[in-house]
């Protein structure tokens, strides 16, 4: 394994983790907080959940995941296909990174959210940089949106 294989970025997000864990394992929850509706779904291992993003400059951008783990409040784990709006993505033939929340408490009742997102090495060359640049970036925005929307 590279050190190009795997992002990890971490947060304190101040709640309580049963609230933070609801933020993640709550698909509704989910995507208010990720940025896509999930309405009428829900996350159980070995299911796909797929919803349209609410990205304006793209339309046509799915969330589109199989829930691999979930252990409440400690952990949930998807496959995807990383920056799948990429024009030269092969979303129905290329292997899927693994994308890891982890859950930990933190000092005054608050919570450490790691997020573990690896797989880039199997990622077709030709995309595999692109990729991990704009999903190094996405996970740091998303990390600041759960901890604005589930800390209090």
């Amino acid at each position: 394994m590279s050190e190009t294989d795997r992002i990890e970025r971490s947060i304190v997000i101040n709640a309580p983790r049963e609230r933070v864990w609801r933020a993640l394992a709550s698909a509704e929850e989910f995507g208010a907080w990720f940025g896509v509706d999930l309405s009428g779904q829900s996350f159980k291992v070995g299911q796909r959940a797929r919803a349209k993003m609410n990205l304006p400059d793209h339309p046509d951008c799915y969330f589109d995941a199989t829930f691999a783990r979930i252990e409440p409040t400690s952990l949930m784990a998807f496959h995807w296909i990383p920056y799948p709006i990429d024009p030269a993505a092969d979303l129905a033939n290329e292997e899927p990174t693994l994308v890891t929340f982890i859950l930990h408490e933190a000092a005054n009742n608050a919570t450490l959210l790691k997020v573990v997102e690896s797989g880039f090495d199997r990622v077709p060359a030709h995309r595999r940089a692109r990729a991990f640049e704009m999903n190094s970036g996405g996970w740091e925005a998303q990390l600041r949106r759960i901890a604005k929307y589930a800390g209090e």
